[in-house]
């Protein structure tokens, strides 16, 4: 049953509840077992809140006093206080290598459980929407919020209502400041990104209303799997001091952050999300696996990684916009054009796939009457678009084995890369070339489909 509560400063709070289905019940989490357990929450009219408790409960953007309220005056049930304001601070990476082989049921469990009420669940309007489900699973009143930067898809708006009427809760909306976004957009226009980058856009629409949502709160719950950019985030850990942002207390380390699904496949949360039923973006079955703001999203084609449907415009390194930069992995490119760290080993290791040098990149080039067409890939190993693509490759150039076309690939990161701009037209990696037998100059494949079959078929119509 919804319940508003409203603070001294006249702000409303949205509080996430439990709906019918656990509104009685608990999980209780074991090594070996789950057991259900009877957990009674006080009904409304037990609350019995006095003001004093009402005046220590911080709004979600923990702003000065004001008129308006962050969501109607109907929010949902609160989330008692379980936390201990005096308790010492734990020992967060301890903490992170015992839950390192948890469950997300059992992480989401521990961080409602030491948290109460100051903590959130950080929703985006995709398939995070796993975390509402395993928090709402727990039987524990827990939060969530949104960040509304404006420029969502209209299905993803319609996703937030579906919610919020499927788990009985009001999400918690954080806007950009309305006199940034004027002066950005009377700056430099609409669609400024497109030209000189999506960073400037993402930190005013979604950076900056974050950080103020998070100085209400000493922890927060994100979606991040460690699948989702092998580039950037392979090293997320469950739980971690956040390293970036501060928490209602100020200062590095008032801040915590879960992460529940990190070491969870994307194709696992997928199984999760049918099996239980649980309602999903209906962009998803247009071809959408990472969903953001709509000018800056689109469907993922065959043999892409799912980043590949954000910033599609700019380099592999840069499709983060900037809530999770304590989380990405540095890669230092040095002078010989290799990448420092894990991602450093090559790709497209097939007997079948010719490693062109740079002076046999540049011989193919010259050559006007060759013996045989090539189909060569630009490429870089830490790509995780050149890795998406990696199998397909491998399987074309076993198709195209005594064909009279031969495969290739022609690493064009550090050193090289300026050459392969020039000489090659690399746009972004990976960029697709194929040489013609009778032709000088190279044909660029300009779709984005990396399956087999749209491979072979550009070949077919060229040879």
């Amino acid at each position: 049953m919804a319940l508003p509560f409203t603070t001294s400063t006249s702000a409303s709070i949205a509080f996430s509840s439990s709906n019918s289905r656990t509104e009685q019940q608990g999980i209780q989490f074991s090594s070996s077992n789950l057991q259900t357990l009877d957990r009674s929450f006080p009904s409304p009219a037990a609350l019995n809140l006095s003001r004093k408790r009402s005046e220590t409960v911080k709004a979600l953007n923990a702003e000065p006093k004001r008129n308006d309220s962050i969501v109607p005056s109907a929010a949902t049930v609160f989330a008692p206080d379980v936390v201990d304001k005096s308790i010492e601070v734990e020992d967060i990476e301890k903490l992170a290598q015992d839950l390192e082989k948890a469950s997300p049921l059992e992480i989401m469990d521990k961080a409602l459980e030491k948290y109460g009420n100051d903590i959130a669940i950080a929703f985006s309007g995709a398939e995070d929407v796993a975390l509402i489900e395993y928090a709402h699973l727990t039987g524990r009143p827990f939060r969530v919020f949104s960040l509304d930067t404006g420029r969502l898809n209209p299905e993803t708006y319609k996703f937030f209502d579906t919610v919020e009427k499927q788990y009985g809760i009001r999400i918690e909306y954080m806007f950009p400041d309305a006199v940034e976004v004027q002066a950005l957009v009377r700056t430099k226009g609409l669609f400024s990104f497109y030209e000189d980058g999506h960073q400037e856009c993402c930190r005013v629409r979604k950076v900056r209303p974050l950080r103020r949502a998070l100085k209400g709160l000493r922890a927060w719950i994100t979606g991040q799997r460690k699948d989702q950019s092998p580039g950037t985030r392979s090293e997320v850990p469950v739980v971690q001091v956040d390293p970036v942002f501060e928490g209602m207390d100020g200062g590095s380390g008032s801040l915590v952050k879960w992460n529940p699904v990190a070491n969870v496949a994307g194709n696992d949360i997928w199984n999760f999300l049918r099996t239980m039923e649980v309602p999903v973006n209906t962009l998803h079955a247009q071809g959408y696996i990472s969903i953001g703001c709509e000018p800056c999203t689109r469907p993922v084609l065959p043999g892409q990684h799912e980043r590949e449907g954000r910033w599609w415009w700019e380099d592999a390194k840069a499709k983060e916009c900037g809530l999770h930069k304590g989380n990405l992995k540095e890669e230092n490119v040095n002078g010989n054009g290799s990448v420092n760290g894990n991602a450093s080993s090559d790709i497209f290791e097939s007997q079948n796939i010719v490693n062109l040098s740079r002076p046999g990149i540049e011989n193919l080039l010259k050559m006007e009457d060759r013996k045989d067409g090539w189909m060569v890939v630009l490429y870089a190993p830490w790509c995780p678009f050149c890795q998406a693509m990696e199998a397909s490759y491998e399987e074309l150039a076993d198709k195209l084995a005594g064909s009279g076309v031969k495969v290739g690939k022609f690493r064009g990161d550090g050193d090289q890369k300026t050459f392969a701009k020039q000489e090659l037209q690399l746009g972004s990696f990976p960029t697709i070339l194929f040489f013609p037998k009778h032709s000088s100059r190279p044909v660029k494949y300009a779709s984005e489909k990396r399956d087999v079959e749209s491979l072979m078929a550009f070949i077919n119509a060229l040879r």
